[in-house]
């Protein structure tokens, strides 16, 4: 009997040796995976905020270029602003001074015209005395639509003196092909008859505006004037269609 209980004594000795080995093991392996978690933390931390320090770098770098092609762009926008700027002002300049030369010679031709007409009333030829038709004129209007007219009936002599009578003003041409003849009463609202009245002692101006009816092709006017009174004077003139640009 006291063999048998000496017996169970040393196998829980061995029991508790390899359980301690194993424990060691244990401890060890646990060690050694602790020890590599906390080495790969902080080989990774180290790798990360190296990474991260040249991500600052680059994001830096990036913006300051950023920074300085808006700049140049501003610049370069400011640069194309200021040329059209001053193209802009080259070529209404350069308007300008092409209207003010054009307004300065019709002015000059107006004046011209002018000058001559009055020295035609002043100091009249020898030969030309009377009742006459200075001048008929037609200027298209801006809309192409209606045309701008003027005629000027003068006395020529060296003492004038009132003279009344009566103008007609008659437009002629084609129409479909077939000549036509339109006095200026069916072609402008200025007009009411056929005769306009003339009351003068130099001269007077007749103007207005008239329309061409459609499919009508003028070619010509024909002017007629006529005084009336103990001494009747009568003067016909025609002129081809020629029309004056705005």
């Amino acid at each position: 009997m006291a063999r048998v209980k000496g017996s169970p004594k040393r196998r829980v000795k061995v029991v508790e040796y390899r359980l301690r080995i194993v424990v060691g093991i244990l401890a060890a392996l646990v060690l050694a995976v602790a020890g590599l978690a906390a080495a790969a933390y902080f080989g990774g931390h180290k790798v990360g905020m190296s990474g991260q320090e040249r991500a600052k770098e680059d994001v830096q770098r990036l913006s300051t270029e950023l920074a300085q092609w808006k700049s140049s762009a501003q610049e370069y926008e400011q640069l194309l602003e200021n040329s059209n700027t001053a193209a802009e002002i080259d070529r209404q300049s350069s308007e300008g001074v092409r209207q003010e030369v054009i307004s300065l010679k019709d002015e000059i031709a107006r004046l011209s015209e002018e000058n001559t007409f009055y020295r035609g009333l002043m100091a009249p030829n020898e030969k030309a005395s009377g009742l006459t038709i200075g001048s008929v004129e037609l200027v298209r209007s801006r809309d192409s639509e209606t045309y701008n007219y003027k005629v000027v009936v003068q006395q020529l002599a060296t003492r004038h003196n009132v003279l009344s009578g009566v103008l007609t003003f008659t437009v002629f041409g084609r129409q479909d092909g077939i000549e036509t003849r339109y006095p200026l009463m069916d072609l402008s609202n200025d007009v009411s008859v056929e005769d306009v009245r003339l009351r003068f002692k130099y001269f007077q101006v007749i103007e207005g505006q008239l329309g061409l009816p459609e499919n009508f092709e003028p070619e010509g006017i024909e002017i007629s004037a006529r005084t009336t009174g103990a001494k009747v004077q009568k003067v016909d003139k025609k002129f081809g269609w020629l029309v004056e640009e705005l």
